[in-house]
This record gives C-alpha cells, sequence and structure tokens, in this order.
C-alpha cells in the first residue's frame, strides 16, 4: 500500500518545532535569522530609495550594513574587516551584558511576584480581623465581617488557609461577592505552624477566629491551632479575643484551655440541634434567628443608660421608639427577660435590638399603648407533639435529648433510618441520655411520657415514606448522613434534596402541607431544595458563622447566645398573636410589647402571615417602631423573648 504523503507545510512545522526543542542555543538563532530576514531587506531599500545614497555598490552595502547594525544595536562600524568585527564583538558583549542584567532584575521581581501570589509575606495591619482555617463557614463569616465593618475606614480581614492564595481570593470574590471599604488579604499556609501564623500579625489583631474544616478530625485541628496561637502569642499583651468553633463536645473543655481565658468556644453540634428542635416546634423560627444574627438588619447591642438607673425593667421595655431591650448584663452574666419589677442597678448594661451601637435613643413610648386592644385570655397552651424524624448522624442523639426536655406528657418522636444509619442500641443510648427510662425498639415511656421508636427503612424511597402517614406528624425533621471519608462534605445534601423531593410529591397528591425542617450542610442547596416559601431550612455551618461573626464584634455577647438558645433558658419564641391581641384589632407595636410584659415576655417583633411566603423576610418584622399601627390578624404570630 502506498504511503500518503505528508503535506510540506506539516513536515516544515515539524522541522521547525524539531529544532525549538534542541533548546535556547536554536531559540537565539531563529531569533537571529528572523531578525536578519526583516532587517536587512528593509535597510537595503531604505539605501537604495534614498536621493542622498552613495553611487557605489560597495558603499550602498556599507550603508545597508551601518542600518542594520544600529537597528539591532551590533555596531555599524565601517572600515577594514577588523574594525567592523571589533564593533560586533563589543556591540555583543554589550548585548550581553544588558540582557543578563536584565535577565537577573526580571527573575527576581518573578520571583518576588510569585512570593506574594503564594501569600508568603507578613501582613502589616492594626485592628484587623485574623480568620484561621478554610471550610463553607469562611464564606459566611467573611460576608458578615465585611457588613460589620460598612462605616468603618481601612478595615481588613486576613484569611491564612493552607490552600492557594488565588484560589482562595477568587473563591470568596465569587461567593462574598463586593467587599466595600474592607480590604481582604489571603496568606497561605498551615494553621497549626506557629512559625506560618505570624503571616497574618496575629498580635496586633482585633479579633481571631479560628474554624473548624471540613474533615473527620475537625476539632482535634482546631485544637491544635489553637495552641499554635497561643505559642505565636507568646509574649504579646494584650491578647487579641480568639472566637473558635468545635463540633464535639468533648473536645470543647481543651479548646476553651487552648484559647485562653478570653476565648470564646461554640460548640455547633449542639446549637444546631437546638435551632432544629425549635424550628420542628415553631414552624418560622429559623426566620427570626437569621434575621437576628446577620448584620443586614437590626442586631444585639449591649448600651449604657445611666438615666434608667434605679427604673423597674417593665418600664424600659417602653423607654425606647426604635430599640428593643431584651435584658440586663450584670457582673458580666446576661439576665434575658428578668422579671418585670427588676430594678437596673447603676452598672447595668442593657442588652438591645437595635440598627446600630449609636441608634439606641430614650424616647417613651408608655402613651402609645392601648389597653383595650390587649387580649385577657391565658396564653394558648403547648399539647403533646408527634415528630417524624428522618434520617440519622452524629448531631441526632442531641437532638432527640433537646425534643425530650420541653416535651409534653405523651409525645411520640418516630426515628426512621437505614440499618447502616442507626441501630438499636444508638436510639437506646439516645433515649437513655435524654432521661427516659424502659428503652427498647418500639420506644419507652419516660418521666415525661417522651417515647422513642426505631423503623428501619431508606427515606430516599417513595414506599418507605408512604408507609409513614406523614400528615399524622406535627413536624417532620430531615437530616442527612454524616459525609464519609473521601467524599465531598456536601455529599449528604444529594440524599436530604432526593427525601425532599419525595415529601413535596407527598404534598402535591393530598394537597396538605407538611411542617418540615430540613438540615442542609452547603447554603447553596437552599435554593435547589424543593420546599414552599419561608420554609425552615437549618444550615448548620452558616448558622455557627453568623453567631461567631457576632461575637467577635463584642464577645461578650458569647453569654447573651448561650442563653438565647440554651433549652432551659429564656430564648426565642413565636407565639399567636392572639396570646396578646384581640383579633382584627387596629393598634401600635408598644401595644404588643404591654401585653407581653404582662405574661413575662420581651416583644421584639413579629410575623405577618399575608407577607409569611413573600421574600426576602417572609413577613418577619424584627425591632419595628413602637408608634407603628397596623391591623393584627388571628394567623399573624408575636416574637418573644421568653420562656416555655
Amino acid at each position: 500500500m502506498a504511503q500518503r504523503r505528508t503535506p510540506f507545510g506539516d513536515r516544515a512545522r515539524y522541522w521547525f518545532d524539531s529544532t525549538l526543542a534542541r533548546g535556547a542555543a536554536a531559540l537565539v538563532g531563529w531569533m537571529a535569522l528572523l531578525s536578519l530576514a526583516v532587517v536587512v531587506p528593509a535597510s537595503a531599500v531604505m539605501v537604495w530609495t534614498d536621493p542622498d545614497a552613495p553611487p557605489s555598490l560597495a558603499e550602498r552595502l556599507a550603508e545597508v550594513w551601518r542600518l542594520t547594525g544600529e537597528t539591532l544595536r551590533l555596531g555599524g562600524a565601517t572600515g577594514t574587516p577588523l574594525r567592523a568585527m571589533m564593533s560586533v564583538l563589543l556591540a555583543l558583549v554589550t548585548l550581553l551584558y544588558v540582557s543578563t542584567l536584565v535577565g537577573l532584575i526580571t527573575t527576581a521581581l518573578t520571583e518576588r511576584i510569585t512570593s506574594l501570589r503564594r501569600g508568603r509575606s507578613t501582613v502589616l495591619e492594626q485592628g484587623h480581623a485574623v480568620v484561621l482555617g478554610w471550610s463553607e463557614q469562611v464564606f459566611t463569616v467573611v460576608s458578615e465581617l465585611v457588613a460589620a465593618n460598612v462605616n468603618q475606614r481601612g478595615a481588613a480581614v486576613v484569611v491564612l488557609a493552607d490552600r492557594d492564595k488565588t484560589v482562595m481570593e477568587e473563591s470568596l470574590g465569587t461567593k462574598v461577592g463586593s467587599f466595600g471599604g474592607t480590604r481582604l488579604i489571603c496568606r497561605s499556609g498551615p494553621t497549626t505552624d506557629p512559625a506560618v501564623l505570624p503571616l497574618t500579625s496575629p498580635a496586633t489583631a482585633g479579633v481571631v477566629l479560628v474554624l473548624p474544616p471540613d474533615e473527620p478530625h475537625a476539632d482535634a485541628e482546631v485544637v491544635k491551632t489553637l495552641l499554635a496561637l497561643r505559642a505565636a502569642l507568646a509574649g504579646a499583651e494584650p491578647r487579641p479575643p480568639v472566637v473558635a468553633a468545635v463540633r464535639d463536645d468533648r473536645y470543647r473543655l481543651a479548646a476553651c484551655l487552648a484559647a485562653g481565658p478570653d476565648g470564646v468556644v461554640l460548640e455547633s453540634d449542639t446549637v444546631t440541634a437546638r435551632l432544629i428542635v425549635q424550628a420542628a416546634r415553631r414552624p418560622g423560627i429559623s426566620l427570626v434567628h437569621r434575621e437576628l444574627l446577620d448584620f443586614a438588619g437590626d442586631e444585639f447591642y449591649l448600651i449604657s443608660e445611666p438615666a434608667l438607673t434605679g427604673r423597674p425593667f417593665g418600664e424600659v421595655l417602653l423607654s425606647y421608639s426604635t430599640t428593643s431591650v431584651v435584658g440586663l448584663i450584670r457582673g458580666g452574666t446576661p439576665l434575658l427577660n428578668p422579671p418585670p419589677t427588676t430594678p437596673v442597678a447603676p452598672d447595668d448594661l442593657l442588652v438591645v435590638i437595635t440598627g446600630d451601637d449609636d441608634t439606641a435613643r430614650l424616647d417613651d413610648c408608655a402613651e402609645s399603648v392601648e389597653k383595650a386592644a390587649v387580649a385577657s385570655r391565658p396564653p394558648t397552651p403547648t399539647p403533646a407533639e408527634r415528630i417524624l424524624l428522618l434520617g440519622w448522624n452524629r448531631r441526632a442523639p442531641l437532638v432527640v435529648d433537646q425534643l425530650h426536655r420541653r416535651a409534653r406528657p405523651g409525645s411520640a418522636v418516630d426515628v426512621v433510618a437505614e440499618p447502616g444509619e442507626a441501630t438499636i442500641r444508638e436510639i437506646s443510648e439516645a433515649e437513655a441520655d435524654s432521661g427516659n427510662g424502659e428503652n427498647g425498639r418500639n420506644g419507652g415511656n419516660g418521666g415525661n411520657g417522651l417515647s422513642l421508636a426505631l423503623h428501619h427503612g431508606d427515606i430516599t424511597r417513595p414506599e418507605t415514606l408512604r408507609r409513614l402517614d406523614v400528615h399524622s406528624y406535627d413536624s417532620v425533621i430531615v437530616l442527612g448522613r454524616d459525609p464519609a471519608p473521601g467524599q465531598p462534605p456536601d455529599d449528604p445534601d444529594n440524599r436530604t434534596l432526593v427525601t425532599l423531593l419525595l415529601l413535596r410529591q407527598l404534598e402535591e397528591a393530598t394537597g396538605r402541607e407538611l411542617p418540615v425542617v430540613t438540615e442542609l450542610i452547603d447554603d447553596r442547596n437552599r435554593a435547589l431544595a424543593p420546599i414552599g416559601p419561608g420554609a425552615d431550612v437549618i444550615i448548620s455551618g452558616k448558622l455557627i458563622g453568623l453567631l461567631m461573626s457576632q461575637i467577635s464584634q463584642n464577645r461578650h455577647l458569647a453569654a447573651v447566645f448561650e442563653e438565647l438558645f440554651s433549652a432551659e433558658g429564656a430564648g426565642v419564641r413565636l407565639r399567636p398573636a392572639t396570646d396578646y391581641l384581640l383579633p382584627g384589632s387596629t393598634t401600635s407595636f408598644a401595644t404588643v410589647v404591654a401585653a407581653a410584659r404582662r405574661h413575662g415576655e420581651c416583644a421584639i417583633g413579629y410575623r405577618g402571615h399575608a407577607d409569611a411566603s413573600t421574600r426576602p423576610h417572609y413577613g418577619v418584622r424584627i425591632n419595628p417602631p413602637k408608634r407603628e399601627r397596623r391591623r393584627w390578624t388571628a394567623e399573624d404570630e408575636v416574637v418573644v423573648i421568653g420562656t416555655d
């Protein structure tokens, strides 16, 4: 068979590529030939078209040589061959020296730029925020810090993680968006190395936040990072406040010891479990938490108000028109929703919800209270509840414990999980830890009447959900699996989305809405979740990131949030508006505050039923002006700080 003839162009290109592969000498030769091929003909044209050109051919060739030499900086002297050769030699030596100098300068600049791009230079900032570690929480933390610094000039946020600096900057720029006046500085290196931490100048920082990485041994990594930070800050006074988070309560003591007396360590799994249970018992509460924790609206502040010293706390509730008072800080201890007769001591700080630290201005609103609109009937009692828990993970025992703490007699929790996810032993241990008596596969009745039962099944299968009669439950909680080693951290969300899709199909088939509380890992999956508007979605990493950002601005708020999200203390509650006002009445929010005071609660906002499906707040209004009047319906809800 005849060989196929290779085109001349392909052969020429191959030959050219082969010569280039021989190294720098071949490249220099080709550059010299290419330059001569252009310069010599162009110089000849210039000489032959010059009216003043020499008449003889030798003189014209000499002129071409001179122009070529001047163009290529190769001398260009004419005369004897020795003189021309010396001219070329001197030009080559000069060219070699200049090119070497330029090469050295270029190499040094390239190495310096590469070093800067790798994030290995020391940050020289004062009062900046340092974020150590990389996880899904970093985007929430940086975004909230940017929002908190919107009114500050020269603010900076420094992120140190064992990742490429350029990748970190691109990821943060994509997910966070505009940084406003805040400068974002990324540095690359392990956060557990005391020799690397000085790159962030932690000694001059305003606050240091330590994030748990998305890894199985994240808590041990946090403790090691805190120890490295303590070593890096050895001898530095004063030390910046430290805010960290761990997942397992077994690591919290070690993390607190490593963080030091001024450090704050959050327990993310416990906080997440508490919020899941609160949302299961009162749909919509997660929206209230989000409004309270982000910097976009009103948030918590601690203020001093000497003019209110000696006045009872009940009167203080109506002393501000655009600020909601929720408690006191006395001797460093938070007193949320104290009895109305509690007097304000001279050294007390007020715990308030307001737009900014300078927007709390005294403005008595007692005259706006309309007693005729206040309801006189007792609050609605909390009935026994039936909870369906779909899925099992490391937070599930904590969820069961939180459900037990406030369970009414006759309450029941049914757990549905695959045999490999939850065993009878795990269910029994969770029931025992929560204080129940007899345990077993079908559950037991403890002292408070909460029963716990395990049903095996795949929650991503339609037949599993059809057997459950999901509409008979007061609330459905969907938990994702724990990420398996080697899998992406948000992989459990895939199964959760499938389960939500099946629950949505059951809603459409029956025409009845299910009160579903969903736990997701990646906030981006919220938009994919087939759930109704305003549904409760708990993004564990985002919530902890919001809490860390709030505490980073004032570490004394840590005790306030600990009380607020605890199972026994005064927390955020959603109550029917009819517990406080007559249905259909048109009155001010000051009237609601006065009515809640009669129940021993602090009213801080409401959720309007008419806007419950409207973005972006879904009817939630925190800290409305107390003189603002509106019509209150039986379906509206009031947000209060109180106990059950």
